[in-house]
């Protein structure tokens, strides 16, 4: 009776242990903060790169590695955005359960149609991505069907968690949905956009804001003197806004900003490092109010 009542009491002590939380590498904060939003506490997550840095162009580091090496799931954006630099690092890790197409590789791009497809798959003409435009992460719709397809991604791997992801990828969904309709009617009318590059794209386009221009030319390549007058020139006497990422220069910003006597603001494509679905949903709410405030 002793033997039982002992075995009964570790078998107990077993059962009442907490499931293992997966390991997950984000590539970027906003990967990051649906990952908070869907896998919440069930979950340790490391993210990659902050939301001053261009995902283009950072460079492998052993954390990096190290990070990738314990890890059960990889989210990046995909589309080729990190293509210089997250495969090395994968293959560097040596981590079998987190190689592409393998269920420890999860790319937020492929879930959802992407905008820009179909370019010419030529470096000389910059910094372009033939598979389609990459930053899926400023369009709140897709982050939200995003969000789904992860949840379904995080029970393969965590089949005991599934109710818990599904029911936290639909409250995230639902709150997206709540606030499209406020940002729609913030956004009626909006006089339009500069950008850098076509970064920000799918914000304008789920919101029927026109992109007025861009400053780069060529993605990736410095713009002239010359492109700059030439783009102030076609849009002298209109109203907008010139928005430009930590990472770019400010200077062609800001000359094209006095010339056209309008705002140019800094504001990143990524949310902080350690938002979650509320600080994501704060991260649009920024671009909104800076594009409306530009009428």
């Amino acid at each position: 009776m002793r033997q039982i009542i002992t075995l009964l009491l570790v078998l107990a002590s077993v059962t009442a242990l907490p499931a293992r939380a997966l390991d997950i590498v984000a590539t970027s904060p906003s990967m990051g903060a649906l990952v908070r939003a869907v896998a919440d506490d069930r979950a340790t997550l490391t993210v990659l790169a902050g939301p001053n840095r261009d995902l283009h162009a950072l460079q492998v580091k052993p954390s990096m590695i190290l990070a990738l090496r314990g890890a059960d799931l990889v989210v990046a954006i995909g589309a080729e955005l990190e293509i210089g630099w997250l495969p090395p690092a994968i293959a560097s890790a040596a981590n079998p359960a987190i190689l592409p197409g393998s269920a420890g590789y999860f790319e937020a791009a492929a879930q959802v149609p992407l905008l820009d497809a179909g370019g010419p798959a030529d470096r000389a003409l910059g910094d372009v991505h033939p598979g389609g435009n990459p930053h899926v992460n400023m369009d709140p719709v897709r982050m939200a069907d995003i969000a789904v397809a992860l949840a379904e991604r995080l029970a393969l791997l965590d089949p005991a968690g599934a109710p818990d992801y599904r029911r936290n990828a639909d409250v995230f969904a639902a709150q997206v949905a709540e606030r499209l309709p406020l940002w729609q009617d913030r956004l009626e009318n909006a006089p339009g956009v500069v950008l850098h590059h076509r970064d920000a794209v799918y914000l304008l386009t789920r919101f029927g804001v026109p992109l007025l221009g861009t400053i780069e030319p060529t993605p990736g390549v410095p713009p002239t003197a010359r492109q700059i007058a030439a783009l102030a020139a076609a849009l002298q006497g209109r109203r907008g806004v010139i928005v430009y990422a930590p990472y770019q220069s400010p200077k062609p910003a800001r000359q094209l900003a006095l010339r056209l006597d309008w705002p140019s603001r800094q504001l990143t494509l990524e949310p902080p490092m350690d938002a979650d679905g509320a600080g994501y949903l704060h991260h649009i709410e920024l671009w909104v109010d800076t594009i409306a405030e530009a009428r």
